[in-house]
């Protein structure tokens, strides 16, 4: 009797299989006037909602509205989204959703992350105690030492400064391969990251070839941040000063113990991002989110999630608990824009961010966040800007920043983001008023209506 092969049935089954756990994306864009649905479901692994997340923040869309559910072992989401503008999303379709589904999958050819790390290059992790003139010191070193930066971030928050500085040889074009000068490069780093002043823990500087390949740079920002422990403490002026516009409020309960979830709820200022930095947060730090809502009216984010660590249990303690709120604050106080916005667009050459930065510290500017960036021969480097003290600069000062540098090349810009936020959402008792959703209130079966 001659034997069949079984490979036939075999492939079914495989293709059965892959169908199951291949992510579904659908478009909707009749059901709504203002924004696009985005409807994503999945077989639930860790980290899914946070791919799905980075999946649209990298398309640079906004997610105004959103609700998430895990039933048992399937996941499902949906976005309500629109462009940076406040539209809705007028892209092809089709294309929209290739490239959700490819990155969801994790397939090698999804590359549009505008964040993503070279793999041409060398990456430098930095970590330290942030100062005035700091990030000046940093560039005049890799000037000094022929390295020629391409892409760089760089977030400061609560006195501590992190930053990933991707470079490469100025003379060569090529990553810094020999050992000799990479050692060189960090000892020389490290020693201005000391600096003079009291330090929290020995300063990162971390020399990688090739670059870190395959992590979004600011997830890493975050696990960089949070690995130097920037949301122990809290500064002062954070603590003294009324900061309605940045402010995080955060809180943490159990739900029930027949439940066995914790809820944590976060409350502030819409910014883009925002929901990708706490959800990046809570992934990190091992838990998984089952139930979700996000919500914004006006200028003010309210999100919610039902949460458990992943061994399947809750919070179990009040120091738990501190850390997590205390950590997603820190989160979204990183990314938050204090300060003026400057654009600097200009002839990339050697030395240039050496320059740029210097001419802030001669002038007793502060910078709180910076990202760096080439086009070809062109720099294009946002940069925000305080004085020595953490306040809004005099506009003098930046007068004469801008004329130095050169009135084509730097611009003072107001921040994109504030011009589609009405400003006027209630703050009434730091509740933020009415017309916000909770997960005892949504209708469930009517998700995908």
């Amino acid at each position: 009797m001659a034997c069949h092969s079984p490979t036939p049935l075999l492939d079914e089954y495989e293709l059965f299989v892959n169908r199951m756990n291949t992510p579904r994306v659908v478009i909707d864009n009749a059901s709504s006037s203002s924004t696009t649905l985005i409807k994503v479901d999945s077989a639930r692994k860790h980290g899914i909602l946070l791919e799905a997340v980075q999946a649209l923040t990298d398309l640079d869309l906004s997610i105004k509205k959103g609700y998430i559910s895990s039933d048992g072992r399937w996941f499902m989401d949906v976005f309500h989204c629109t462009d940076q503008q406040g539209r809705k999303i007028t892209a092809d379709t089709s294309y929209l959703i290739s490239r959700i589904e490819r990155c969801l999958t994790m397939d090698p050819l999804c590359d549009f992350s505008h964040n993503r790390v070279l793999d041409h290059l060398t990456s430098l992790e930095l970590t330290g105690s942030d100062r005035v003139g700091l990030l000046s010191e940093v560039f005049a070193v890799l000037a000094d030492l022929n390295c020629s930066v391409v892409e760089a971030k760089v977030w400061t928050h609560n006195k501590r400064i992190g930053a990933i500085i991707s470079v490469k040889d100025e003379k060569s074009g090529s990553p810094i391969e020999d050992k000799q000068t990479a050692n060189r490069i960090q000892a020389r780093l490290k020693h201005v990251l000391k600096g003079d002043n009291g330090l929290r823990g020995a300063p990162l500087t971390e020399v990688l070839y090739p670059a870190r390949v395959g992590m979004d740079a600011d997830r890493r920002m975050h696990q960089i941040m949070f690995a130097d422990r920037d949301y122990e403490g809290m500064d002062d002026r954070w603590r003294k000063e009324e900061l309605p516009t940045s402010s995080p409020l955060v809180s943490v309960q159990n739900w029930g113990e027949r439940r066995g979830y914790s809820v944590v709820t976060v409350q502030c200022r819409d910014r883009p991002k925002l929901l990708f930095d706490v959800v990046c947060t809570l992934t990190d730090m091992e838990y998984v989110v089952f139930h979700g809502t996000v919500d914004t009216t006006g200028d003010l984010a309210h999100q919610e999630f039902y949460i458990r660590h992943l061994d399947g249990n809750p919070i179990s303690s009040e120091a738990e608990r501190e850390r997590v709120i205390k950590c997603l604050q820190a989160a979204i106080l990183r990314r938050s824009s204090e300060g003026v916005r400057l654009e600097l667009c200009t002839k990339d050459r050697p030395g240039l961010l050496a320059f740029v930065t210097r001419t802030f510290r001669e002038n007793g500017l502060s910078v709180t966040r910076a990202d760096i960036s080439t086009k070809g021969p062109k720099a294009v480097n946002v940069f925000y800007v305080t004085d020595a003290w953490g306040h809004m600069p005099d506009q003098k000062i930046l007068d004469a920043v801008v004329q130095r540098i050169g009135e084509e090349d730097l611009k003072v810009k107001e921040e994109p983001w504030h011009r589609y936020c009405s400003g006027s959402a209630a703050r009434e008792g730091g509740t933020g008023g009415t017309g916000l959703l909770s997960i005892g209130s949504i209708v469930w079966k009517k998700i995908w209506a």
